[in-house]
């Protein structure tokens, strides 16, 4: 059942080198030039979003129709390791720590901001003829922001890691992007053509971390802001970067069992008690309502929407928001894939994808409902003020929903939960991070060195400040839209080496019968 190729000595080493210089010339060329960069991001950004709008759609909509095909086919039965290995860790356990990994800090930035934002313009309002700001805006604001946070996005999670688990737990080969590709490249997989793919995982990864840690950067601080009434600069910020950072290589340094686990159980926990809360101080039956219906005009919608390209290149729109999540979650693959892989050992295909793919989108569509009706109908029938506030600030839109609400003995510390909410996933996002950034840099040592989990965690919050300096949210945004460009290609062989060694190799076990 494993493999006769086994990972070439040094190859560890030189991964970890060439990636490390690699990122260290990118950082002094940021540092030195960044009105160059600034300009360069916008180009970048405006590059992809004309001549490959179409191509990445595609991409995201074939790979999500692959994955849930090969979970519902025959090889669904197929075990990620072999036949009489289990699940090493409880079904709570493992979706906690997916779902952390998988969402980071962006379902708590966009949950009001997205929806809202969505209220007022989008394409789909003037192809159905629908006024904004409106209840039927409202309807199709909620749509696209499931779409954004569905099936699609979490199927290149759950394709990547069906991959990795399977050849490396099935087949014996090292925990890293080029195992995967065994079936399209034999052995040229540990030459410069693995060395590349491998390279590219890394940068797509760090970037696409890199955005997040942006991204939640500036949620603490307006969190911070409305708790204490406190003023952050761009400075502050980093600092605040730095101090997470470190928290985050401490768990990850620590191992999966200690601290990652158990900081994604508290941060579902934290999550839970959140949801109770709106629940039950905001629009109950709305909410409910909103869940139901929402959820079911998604399945509804999804796959047309899937191949949308939005006729109108310059509005921006599409580049703004579909691609660039369709990039953001690209950028995540490698390194969210890896870590779905190590946790997911003695599941079955089928079972994996069920987890990683139908589970997290659901638990997201409950989330983003929640949050997305109190804040629509706050809009709408209550005393408003969020489109001003997404307009004027998107990092603010959360609190400002709890300010709205009519709980003032408990904005405070509702405030404050979402506050540390947001900096539980902000390390958990980053400590599994650094872990795979590791795992990938040694050449796919399941338990790398506790030096190189430091280093790749300094590095981690080190490109975030950078990016931050060169140009806020708009650098962090183009940098990982750019970088997911030329990983989409790798994720398309991806599914391609899959199946080619599933049909040559399990196709006539007893398991398919």
């Amino acid at each position: 059942m494993t493999s006769s190729l086994a990972k070439p000595n040094g190859v560890g080493r030189f991964m970890t080198v060439t990636s490390m210089t690699l990122v260290a010339i990118f950082l002094v060329f940021v540092l030195t030039n960044l009105e160059l960069v600034d300009s360069l991001q916008a180009g970048a950004r405006d590059f992809v979003t004309r001549y490959f709008s179409g191509y990445l759609v595609w991409v995201v909509t074939i790979i999500m129709l692959f994955t849930i095909i090969l979970a519902v086919s025959p090889f669904g039965n197929v075990r990620l390791g072999q036949d009489e290995e289990h699940a090493q860790f409880t079904g709570f356990a493992w979706f906690s720590m997916l779902f952390s990994a998988g969402v980071g800090t962006g379902i708590l930035f966009y949950g009001v901001a997205e929806p809202i934002f969505h209220f007022q313009a989008n394409p789909f309002l003037v192809t159905g003829g629908i006024e904004p700001l409106t209840e039927n805006a409202a309807i199709v604001a909620q749509r696209v922001t499931l779409f954004h946070w569905g099936l699609h996005g979490w199927a290149i999670y759950s394709m990547v890691g069906l991959c990795l688990g399977y050849f490396a737990f099935r087949k014996g080969l090292p925990l890293t992007i080029r195992s995967a590709l065994e079936p399209v490249f034999g052995e040229r997989i540990h030459g410069p053509i693995g060395h590349t793919i491998d390279l590219l995982a890394i940068l797509s990864t760090l970037f696409g971390i890199a955005v997040s840690l942006g991204l939640g950067a500036s949620q603490i601080s307006s969190g911070i802001e409305f708790l204490f009434d406190v003023h952050f600069t761009p400075l502050t910020r980093l600092v605040l970067i730095v101090l997470v950072s470190v928290i985050a290589t401490v768990s990850a340094v620590s191992g999966v069992r200690r601290g990652i686990r158990r900081l994604s159980e508290i941060n579902i926990w934290l999550s839970v008690g959140l949801i109770g809360f709106l629940l039950t101080a905001g629009p109950t039956l709305v909410i409910v309502s909103t869940f139901l219906r929402g959820t079911g005009d998604y399945f509804a919608n999804f796959l047309p929407m899937g191949i949308f390209v939005d006729p109108d290149a310059d509005s921006g729109w599409q580049g703004v928001w579909t691609i660039f999540y369709w990039g953001w979650w690209i950028s995540w693959g490698p390194f969210v894939g890896t870590f779905m892989a190590l946790i997911s050992r003695g599941r079955t295909i089928r079972q994996y994808v069920l987890g990683t793919l139908l589970a997290p989108t659901i638990a997201g569509f409950l989330w983003l409902s929640v949050f997305g009706a109190t804040a629509l109908d706050l809009q709408l029938v209550g005393p408003g003020g969020l489109v001003e506030a997404v307009n004027a600030d998107m990092t603010n839109a959360l609190f400002k929903t709890f300010q709205l609400l009519d709980v003032s003995w408990a904005t405070w510390t509702i405030s404050l939960v979402a506050t540390t909410l947001v900096v539980g996933w902000f390390v958990t996002s980053c400590d599994s991070g650094t872990l795979v950034l590791s795992i990938i840099a040694s050449g796919g040592e399941r338990n790398p060195p506790a030096l190189m989990r430091i280093l790749w965690g300094t590095l981690i919050g080190t490109v975030a400040g950078v990016l931050l300096l060169a140009g806020g949210l708009p650098a962090l945004q183009a940098a990982s839209t750019t970088v997911a460009l030329p990983f989409s290609a790798v994720l398309l062989l991806l599914c391609g080496s899959l199946l080619r060694s599933l049909w040559m190799t399990e196709r006539n076990r007893q398991l398919l019968e």
